[in-house]
């Protein structure tokens, strides 16, 4: 699997979902713009110390290009310049990764909308939404100028777990469906153009910020399921990671335009694992094992 000579924009990419992405286009051999607000000189409300450029340094590391932007995708003019940047730079656009999400901090959990703090909320779904619909808008032209495009919108549940579950509260139902509307919306205009649009969640994410709220690092994960044993279908940022850069280099990519995809279920068509060589199905586990109540028990599902 190869995308040398491939073009790709992370929009999100400072940690979690969308650094793991990065960091597998890059090792495919594509060059990867990563964008987000933490440098090492400006850091965001998030007050983490992962940055973009950092990203960028594993993009390359991993064998490809990683090109570091600072942008706002709240603002039409910050994506406006990346794009134009992009082309200058490079000609052409492959592939669109809208990762950019933000809300970790302002949502509450399971709070009906009248007991949620209201101005949290609706920055949750600026943060979530809005920034997907500016990117796309400025990006997506670039992106159809050549057939065989892809845009991969990055959610959390796949459409048809979340018609069927209430997802936290309000807020984060809300941003979360939407997200994976917005990938099916999005299709019905790229395939015009021969191009083609997915969602894709990842599973239980052990990102940064995950790790840090259990207590413990990537080489020691498996100590957080003594308190929360489902943890144990977890799985790293690498994973989905590869899902998407499975999903871009396969030539018969448009077959999957308006689905909405995991890393787990793509996982058991591509044949790649995680970092352990493990393939573990999250939302298959979930409303298997987990939802139905049985003890955590990955036999089978990774």
């Amino acid at each position: 699997m190869t995308l040398e000579g491939k073009v790709a924009l992370v929009a999100g990419a400072t940690r979690g979902a969308g650094r793991g992405i990065a960091i597998e286009l890059g090792a495919a051999g594509a060059t990867v713009y990563v964008t987000g607000r933490t440098t090492r000189s400006q850091v965001s409300e998030y007050a983490r110390p992962e940055t973009i450029e950092e990203t960028a340094e594993l993009v390359s590391a991993a064998g490809g290009e990683g090109i570091a932007v600072q942008v706002d995708h709240l603002l039409s003019e910050d994506v406006a310049r990346l794009v134009a940047r992009i082309r200058s730079e490079q000609g052409h656009l492959d592939l669109l990764v809208n990762d950019v999400w933000g809300g970790e901090k302002l949502f509450e959990w399971g709070k009906p909308v009248w007991e949620h703090d209201l101005e949290n909320g609706l920055r949750l779904l600026d943060l979530g939404v809005r920034t997907h619909l500016i990117t796309a808008h400025h990006a997506l032209p670039l992106l159809i100028e050549r057939p065989g495009g892809l845009l991969v919108e990055v959610t959390d549940g796949t459409a048809e777990y979340n018609a069927d579950n209430y997802r936290n509260n309000p807020f984060y139902d809300l941003a979360k469906v939407s997200v994976n509307r917005l990938a099916w919306a999005h299709a019905k205009d790229l395939a015009k153009h021969g191009a083609a649009s997915v969602s894709l969640t990842p599973g239980w994410l052990r990102s940064e910020m995950m790790l840090e709220a259990f207590g413990v690092t990537e080489a020691n994960w498996r100590d957080a399921t003594e308190k929360v044993p489902h943890f144990a279908i977890s799985e790293t940022p690498r994973f989905v990671g590869r899902a998407v850069a499975a999903l871009a280099a396969d030539p018969d990519r448009a077959r999957w335009n308006g689905r909405s995809l995991s890393s787990g279920g793509l996982a058991q068509i591509y044949g790649f694992t995680d970092l352990d060589g493990s393939r573990p199905d999250a939302w298959r586990y979930l409303v298997e094992v987990q939802d139905r109540g049985k003890p955590a028990d990955t036999a089978g599902y990774r």
